[in-house]
């Protein structure tokens, strides 16, 4: 069953250069983004931030449902998928309008019970020009039966042209959790994650695994990127030691096991 929202939100920002360069040292580079300067790719996620009280929280500390997004009665997210097309480069330090909508949301019955799929578009724009168009699939489901059966995750590839290897533990998440303002508590508070979600540890964010791809992705190309797909196919967790890969313009992320956890594409 597929609902026709029409809930909009438009936030603005300064695109602060000092954020940039807080994300650039998480990640591992010397910070040297300064006003004016292009913005690497998916860097908007540290800006447009929606701040809620305490008291308009869910219990995973992510703002509550019915608002912005429908309230479906489902208590765990999970940002599923995503696709980025750049217009023109963002600048750090020049005001820039994110105009959001809700596109769809659609209702079904998966093997573990109900699951609500929300679709967002994000139109970005800046000097008077839209920037950047990006949509995000955000995925509502049930929490996990005792007895559930465990997905098996897809396997991943490992005939890369080229990877990098990386872990990221509790400080990183942490650090990345506070430059985007994600409350999700999945990605700090393990016993949270452990006994209310069902995960075996920490959650290592999904657009932090989509940021390194498009990094890698455009390091591999040798210029900006011009659009860019990808989507979660099983988690990855603090401590695991994970390599990012990419062959002919495909990518993907491969855990210590040899799943797969994320596939991406990019031109």
């Amino acid at each position: 069953m597929q609902d026709k929202p029409n809930q909009t939100q438009s936030v603005t920002d300064p695109l602060d250069p000092a954020r940039a360069r807080a994300m650039e040292a998480m990640l591992g580079a010397e910070p040297a983004i300064q006003s004016g300067d292009p913005l690497p790719p998916f860097f908007h996620q540290l800006y447009f931030w929606d701040p809620r009280p305490p008291q308009e929280l869910g219990r995973d500390g992510h703002p509550k449902t019915g608002g912005f997004i429908p309230d479906m009665g489902l208590p765990r997210r999970m940002w599923a998928a995503g696709k980025l097309v750049f217009h023109s480069a963002l600048l750090a330090g020049v005001k820039a309008e994110r105009r959001s909508a809700i596109e769809s949301v659609t209702r079904k019955d998966g093997k573990s019970g109900p699951l609500a799929f929300v679709r967002i578009r994000h139109d970005i724009l800046q000097r008077g020009g839209l920037a950047l168009t990006e949509w995000q699939d955000i995925v509502y489901r049930q929490d996990p039966a005792p007895d559930a059966v465990k997905q098996v995750p897809p396997v991943a590839a490992t005939d890369e042209e080229r990877s990098l290897v990386r872990s990221f533990d509790s400080t990183a998440l942490f650090r990345y959790s506070a430059l985007t303002f994600n409350g999700h508590r999945i990605h700090y508070d393990k016993p949270y994650a452990q006994a209310v979600e069902g995960y075996p540890g920490l959650v290592v964010h999904g657009p932090l695994l989509a940021q390194m791809l498009m990094l890698l992705a455009e390091e591999a190309l040798g210029r900006p990127l011009k659009e860019f797909s990808y989507r979660a196919t099983a988690p990855l967790f603090d401590g695991e030691e994970a390599a990012f890969c990419w062959k002919a313009g495909r990518l993907w992320v491969r855990g210590p096991d040899g799943r797969q956890c994320m596939e991406a594409a990019a031109a």
